[in-house]
């Protein structure tokens, strides 16, 4: 059986944030509702100090390819739909084949 693991890694850009507390609840308010949504893990990764900007790891398994891009596709939309306090700056998504 094939496994691909999906990967995706998304910049967010806070420009309205003015506190570490402030970015805080926006990234954790995105990632609390992206695990409610979906079945995939997600994860600040990178930015954790700067006021302006947070990274987003998003990982996903399937035994199909076009299910782990499609997974990805449906989280990234879902993000971009409700970051409030700023916008999506960067997306890179990968598919990793498992044998």
């Amino acid at each position: 059986m094939a496994i691909t693991v999906g990967v995706a890694r998304v910049g967010l850009h806070l420009g309205e944030t003015t506190s570490l507390k402030d970015k805080r609840h926006v990234v954790r308010s995105i990632t609390t509702r992206v695990r409610n949504q979906f079945n995939v893990g997600i994860a600040e990764v990178e930015d954790l100090d700067d006021l302006r900007f947070a990274t987003l790891a998003i990982t996903c398994v399937s035994n199909s390819a076009p299910h782990a891009g499609e997974m990805l596709a449906t989280v990234i939309a879902f993000i971009e739909r409700r970051v409030e306090q700023g916008v999506v700056s960067e997306i890179d998504t990968e598919l990793i084949p498992w044998s």
